[in-house]
């Protein structure tokens, strides 16, 4: 007979497969991606992913599509905020996607001063909102940059750097948050205006021509800037961020190409064939590095 299952294992077990099963459900392409990561971090970045999908499903989803009003969906969104904190201090939740999440924070020492800033843009999505520069920085920082944070912490939590390798590898972290996000808003342009009724890019009545470009421009340079720090990732992460980092290479390509009126009546994508052809890329490249 077997021995019995430790019953705080099973459950923080189940959890997770929880979490597993938000990614699968919600994204093919970071479900990919999260593949390719070595086991060791595979369950953990999961489980970031699943709670920052869920807390997205309260602002845009779900909730609205349950009928909840702008003040209900603020109420449940801090309810979210308020039970992810406690699991935070106990070590567990009765929702599975926040005790999943709650048990990497604290093997991988992820914080209040990274989860805070992320409910803080969630709650920004509440309501329709234009923003300026300082504006986008505060929100890009709270909704994307603080993830590539939490991924770093994840992929750092049994490795040894220097001082100026760890400050390469937040900088790249964040750039290619930043850079995730914004593509995201150049594609996504068509519902965060006409249904969402959200100004991400300043782009006033339109995004011109010349205020695209610029933002494409701005975007290279985050991904160039990512780039340069993924050889100081453990090896068995770099194949992953790799292979998202030239999935949203590729989407940005095609947003260039693409008309800017067209962006407001279309969504680009990129085929399954063109995914996994990135991935093997990416495969290759950590393959034949030498460390």
């Amino acid at each position: 007979m077997s021995a019995p299952t430790d019953p705080a294992e099973h459950f923080t077990s189940t959890a997770r497969a929880a979490a597993d099963r938000v990614i699968s459900s919600y994204s093919t392409s970071f479900g990919l991606a999260t593949r390719l990561l070595g086991p060791r971090h595979r369950s953990h970045v999961r489980s970031i992913y699943a709670l920052v999908r869920v807390a997205d499903e309260v602002v845009d989803g779900a909730a609205s599509a349950a009928g909840l009003d702008p003040a209900q969906k603020a109420e449940a969104l801090e309810r979210y905020a308020e039970e992810t904190r406690r699991a935070l201090s106990r070590g567990y939740s009765t929702d599975l996607v926040v005790h999943a999440f709650a048990r990497t924070a604290i093997e991988s020492q992820i914080g209040l001063d990274l989860i805070d800033p992320f409910f803080d843009s969630m709650r920004a999505d509440l309501e329709p909102a234009a923003y300026g520069a300082a504006e986008h920085a505060d929100y890009v920082y709270g909704s994307a940059e603080v993830i590539g944070l939490m991924c770093l912490q994840v992929f750092l939590r049994e490795e040894r750097r220097s001082a100026a390798e760890r400050e390469t590898l937040i900088s790249g972290a964040r750039a290619l948050g930043a850079a995730f996000q914004n593509i995201n808003f150049l594609r996504d342009l068509a519902e965060d205006t006409d249904e969402l009724g959200r100004d991400y890019l300043g782009g006033g009545e339109g995004l011109t021509e010349e205020q695209c470009q610029a933002w494409v421009d701005t975007v290279r340079m985050q991904l160039a800037e990512a780039r340069a720090a993924m050889p100081l990732l453990p090896r068995d992460a770099r194949t992953a961020v790799r292979s998202a980092c030239a999935l949203f290479e590729a989407l940005l390509e095609k947003i260039a190409a693409t008309p800017v009126q067209e962006l407001y009546h279309s969504r680009v994508r990129v085929s399954n064939a063109c995914k996994a052809g990135l991935a093997a890329r990416a495969a290759l490249t950590t393959r034949l590095e030498t460390h």
